[in-house]
């Protein structure tokens, strides 16, 4: 496992130590786990779809719960009361439960999930408040007896 210092990160920004956090923590055990497959796709500028295979399961076994920061989507199977004795030769499709966990940056929220062909899409929107959204800022210069006014603009952040 590598470790990364970010302690000269943090001489120059501000209110990324949750970042910083988060990527010193990560659990590198958990990238090797690869059921069920998922996609992660920017639709939009402030638009994201999350979409993940989970042929076999149907809606009531399905759970995402959204939570500070956090989406954790889980697959519990039903225990199935067979009526018959079947015998598998080769059993390919998983019944095992699941439990993945997503990290979202702040102000991503869950719009809506839906499940169509096996595939769960969950789609997530980023609402920047207006308080955080760029604005023109009104610089007052006194050049002699009579005061100007010049705009400035503040460069927008990048947020991903």
């Amino acid at each position: 496992m590598r470790h990364v210092d970010f302690s000269p990160l943090y001489r120059s920004t501000v209110g990324f130590d949750r970042l910083f956090n988060l990527l010193d923590n990560r659990n590198f055990a958990d990238q090797s786990q690869s059921y069920p497959p998922y996609n992660i796709e920017r639709t939009g500028e402030n638009t994201y779809r999350i979409t993940m295979a989970v042929a076999g399961f149907d809606e009531k076994e399905l759970s995402i719960e959204f939570q500070a920061h956090a989406l954790t989507v889980k697959g519990e199977k039903s225990e199935e009361e067979a009526t018959e004795q079947s015998e598998y030769l080769y059993r390919g499709i998983a019944k095992r439960a699941f439990e993945r966990r997503f990290q979202l940056a702040d102000h991503v929220e869950v719009e809506n999930a839906s499940l169509k062909n096996g595939l769960l899409h969950i789609d997530l929107v980023r609402n920047i408040p207006e308080a955080m959204k760029p604005r023109r800022i009104a610089i007052a210069a006194e050049a002699g007896d009579t005061a100007k006014t010049i705009e400035a603009q503040i460069a927008p952040q990048q947020v991903n």
